[in-house]
C-alpha cells in the first residue's frame, strides 16, 4: 500500500500546489465512480461468490478496505 501512496505523492509532486487538491479529489472521485459501476454491472456475481465461497468474505473486506484507505489518503491530500 505503501508504494501506491509514494507513487501517487510522486505523480502529484507534477502538478502546481493549487492544483493538488483538485487532481486528489478527482481521483477519488473516479475511483468511487468506478466501484459503484463494478458493483452495479456485477451485483449477483458478488452475491454468488460470498454465498458459495464463504471464504471470499474477508478477502472482500482486505479489498474494501484498502480502497477506503486509498480513497481517505486522495481525499486527505491538501
Amino acid at each position: 500500500m505503501q508504494s501506491i501512496f509514494d507513487t501517487y505523492t510522486q505523480f502529484l509532486s507534477n502538478f502546481p500546489p493549487s492544483i493538488q487538491p483538485v487532481i486528489s479529489f478527482a481521483l477519488a472521485i473516479l475511483i468511487v465512480y468506478g466501484i459503484i459501476k463494478v458493483i452495479q454491472r456485477d451485483f449477483i456475481y458478488i452475491i454468488l461468490l460470498v454465498i458459495l465461497l464463504p471464504a471470499s468474505l474477508p478477502i472482500l473486506k482486505n479489498v474494501w478496505g484498502s480502497l477506503s484507505n486509498i480513497i481517505m489518503f486522495l481525499l486527505a491530500k491538501k
